[in-house]
């Protein structure tokens, strides 16, 4: 087991893989992540399973046999990522109870409806049903329309990763809707402890849009912030989840057996090759969050990660101060999270449709 990966997990981190295939169930590699790299959880999205499908064959046999039940390119596609996601979820069964929180494996809801309360909703329940076991998490976006979708699945006991969240006022409201979900779960009398969460508070696209921008405004100062906004925001974002869990409202879930919703920072592959590439694991190591990586940054901290202790608990006002400092220089903050949004939302609607269009191909391929 890799020592640096071995000390990210005793600080208290679960460090999840973003990505899965077939391949990697198939061949014993996600059991050998649990064993060599420390690896606790799986995060997929339809961009991920795009790429496996287009790039093997051990999808051929599944795909002729629901071609030749006539199944509709929605269908295939369903039933091709819930297998995938079904076997990954009982590899990951013995950690999942044997830790508290771990052991999960995470899939979307059709991204197509991200703008559509109730039909988030009925994804929701189809997939939670197809899989079919206790430690998938159904991933939703945390829009306007998909906050009362977390509130609602959540009161009716399924697990949920809250994806695409950007800025912390969101991220409140994220809180806010699996609080209510609990609170009307146990108003129903489910047993609360048998709830997950995470929510998904993304990194590196934040550092992306604003570094532009500085670009941009291009004086010493601007430049001087670049690689600054992300770590920044995320300090902020665990600053809110502070005052959550210390407060009233939230012990009284807890005295109810329910469990918190970890952070979970998501797209901390670094884009920017002059900075470490390691540098969004580092910076944000803090106890009982999750930081999925993509297998090159799970690689790359492998060989030279450092964890330097905790490095965000009590530094929102920090992440304010940088902030502040952005806003001072031209950045206006608000519109670079509604920006990160809007594009956050259209690419996780062009990654089904890049799903679609990859089983369409395969469906033909098998029909010749």
């Amino acid at each position: 087991m890799s020592d640096k990966l071995k000390a990210l997990a005793e600080a208290g981190v679960s460090i999840w893989l973003d990505d899965l295939s077939r391949e990697r169930v198939e061949t014993g590699n996600l059991a050998e992540l649990v064993k060599d790299k420390s690896v606790v959880g799986v995060t997929t999205n339809p961009t991920i399973f795009a790429a496996a499908i287009s790039n093997g064959e051990r999808y051929d046999e599944q795909v002729a046999k629901l071609v030749a039940a006539g199944a509709a390119v929605d269908k295939v596609a369903f039933e091709l990522t819930t297998e995938d996601v079904r076997n990954a979820c009982d590899i990951f069964a013995p950690v999942a109870q044997s830790t508290a929180h771990d052991g999960r494996v995470s899939i979307e809801v059709e991204p197509d409806l991200a703008n559509d309360t109730e039909a988030t909703i009925a994804s929701a329940k189809a997939l939670w049903a197809a899989v079919d076991r206790p430690n998938v998490l159904i991933k939703i976006p945390a829009t306007l329309e998909g906050l009362p979708a977390i509130t609602a699945v959540t009161a009716e006991g399924i697990s949920v990763n809250v994806t695409l969240i950007f800025g912390e006022e969101r991220y409140r409201e994220v809180m806010d809707a699996y609080l209510t979900g609990l609170e009307q779960a146990k108003e129903a009398g489910r047993d609360l402890s048998d709830i997950r969460s995470v929510a998904s508070f993304f990194v590196s696209r934040v550092d992306s849009e604003v570094d532009k921008r500085l670009d941009d405004i291009g004086t010493d100062v601007a430049l001087a912030l670049k690689g600054k906004a992300a770590v920044a925001n995320a300090l902020l974002a665990y600053g809110a989840y502070e005052e959550v869990i210390a407060s009233e409202r939230w012990r009284a879930l807890a005295d109810a057996g329910a469990h918190p919703q970890r952070p979970l920072w998501a797209s901390t592959g670094v884009k920017n090759p002059d900075y470490k590439d390691t540098m969004y694991v580092t910076q944000l190591v803090v106890p009982e969050t999750v930081n999925t990586m993509p297998e090159k940054t799970l690689d790359a901290f492998a060989d030279h990660g450092e964890v330097l202790g905790d490095l965000v608990t009590g530094k929102a006002s920090e992440g304010r101060a940088v902030l502040d400092r952005l806003g001072e220089v031209g950045i206006d903050f608000l519109d670079v999270l509604q920006v990160l949004e809007h594009e956050g939302v259209d690419k996780f609607k062009k990654s089904w449709f890049e799903l679609v269009e990859t089983v369409e191909a395969q469906m033909a391929k098998s029909a010749r």
